[in-house]
């Protein structure tokens, strides 16, 4: 049996030092990833498309995500993790390398639609995989931990490198140097993976007792069988929901005439929400190893984000274009949405004995949350004024946290 300095070696800050490669990979990785969004859609614009072709292309890509994102882990059970990181990467690179061969360059909307839409299949089998390797390799109680690590990676990579870096590399080697480059940091983070990763050692508690015949059967009715991974998946689904519609309906409240918010300090908000967002993805990974884990879900964030929600509106409306009380108002809502953090042990430990279907259904729900998000912003904005709207986005994050009351896993 270890000793306590055997274990204080082997993780860090509850990550696990054989894992650490990893996350530098799916930083990098991510890098690459997530180069064109902040803007394809605007390169789409100028090559003479409409706004409504830009935007289907989107969502093909979001339907693509979110399939891969469910298919991940029961491949990862099947076939192992780091096969399935490889292949993502692999498949990733074919696609990016034929959407702007055949697709950006010859300015060929079906070919882009194809080819962007394969290469949302891709990431997630590379992302996701390592999420399974994670619950593989990580003792029960330093989940939390090690999966604030992982969202850590991911956001730097996505929300910080991946959204800045452009606005260098644009004008210097304009919009389809960038996409190439996003090739050179996804290919250098899945050489990180398979170097980095080829001595991972699983842990006894994460491996099935008996394997199934039926996984992607078992992926599904596994929301029947186990009532409380059904409650997790909402909790899951609710988490982002604020992330993904303020961005969209706050820059429209924030700077009109009413509140008076320039665009550039509206950025400015956003960005220091996800700096806030990325440190506290560790931070409250480590307070969850010394706290119920659905407590923190539920108090500091679902809870956390209803008061964030309100916030994010009453501040400015009270006291307009007060730069330094937004970044406040910015600070604790990217904090409480980060104590989310736990949610992926949670689903660990609510079937341990199933954890490729269970991790199945968590990142299906990760990754329809970006659609829901979407769609409850129109459908809240339509039917609501900008009050409405924040108050009916608070009332659902009270519902997350009434769901995530129950997520206690049982002895």
């Amino acid at each position: 049996m270890k000793n306590n300095n055997e274990v204080h070696k082997a993780f860090l800050l509850g990550i696990s030092r054989q894992l650490m490669w990893g996350y530098v990979a799916i930083a990098i990785f991510m890098i690459g990833s997530g180069l064109e969004q902040a803007f394809l859609s605007k390169q789409l614009i100028e090559m003479g498309f409409l706004a409504n072709q830009a935007a289907f292309i989107f969502t093909i890509y979001g339907v693509a995500v979110a399939i891969s994102a469910w298919l991940s882990a029961i491949l990862a059970e099947l076939f192992g993790a780091k096969k399935i990181m490889v292949f993502g990467t692999i498949t990733w690179l074919v696609f990016q390398i034929g959407f702007i061969l055949f697709g950006i360059i010859p300015e060929n909307y079906l070919m882009i639609v194809l080819m962007y839409g394969l290469r949302g299949f891709s990431f997630p089998l590379f992302v996701y995989a390592f999420i399974s390797l994670i619950t593989q390799t990580t003792p029960m109680k330093q989940l939390p931990g090690a999966m604030g690590g992982f969202w850590f990676a991911y956001s730097l990579g996505l929300g910080v490198f991946g959204s800045y870096l452009p606005s260098f590399t644009i004008p210097k080697v304009g919009y389809i140097g960038t996409l190439w480059l996003a090739v050179l940091f996804v290919g250098l983070g899945g050489l990180i993976s398979v170097f980095g990763l080829k001595n991972v050692r699983t842990f006894d508690h994460c491996q099935i007792e008996e394997e199934s015949k039926e996984p992607f059967k078992d992926s599904i009715t596994i929301l029947f069988r186990k009532p409380k991974i059904f409650l997790a998946a909402i909790v899951k689904m609710i988490n982002q929901l604020a992330a993904n519609g303020y961005v969209i309906a706050m820059p429209l409240f924030l700077t009109s005439h009413k509140i008076g918010f320039t665009m550039s300090e509206w950025l400015q908000i956003w960005g220091l929400m996800y700096l806030v967002n990325i440190a506290f993805n560790l931070i409250w990974g480590m307070v969850a190893n010394h706290l119920p884990w659905h407590r923190v879900v539920e108090w500091f964030g679902c809870v956390g984000m209803a008061l964030a929600c309100v916030l994010f509106y009453y501040v400015p409306y009270l006291y307009g274009p007060n730069l330094i009380a937004m970044f406040g108002v910015a600070a604790l809502f990217g904090a409480a949405l980060a104590a989310f953090t736990p949610i992926s042990a949670i689903f660990v430990a609510l079937a341990p004995e199933e954890t490729g279907a269970a991790m199945s259904i968590h990142n299906l729900a990760g990754g329809l949350s970006q659609f829901v998000g979407y769609g409850v912003t129109g459908v809240l904005l339509s039917l609501f004024d900008t009050a409405g709207f924040v108050w009916s986005m608070a009332g659902i994050y009270l519902i997350g946290a009434v769901c995530a009351h129950f997520l206690a896993a049982e002895d």
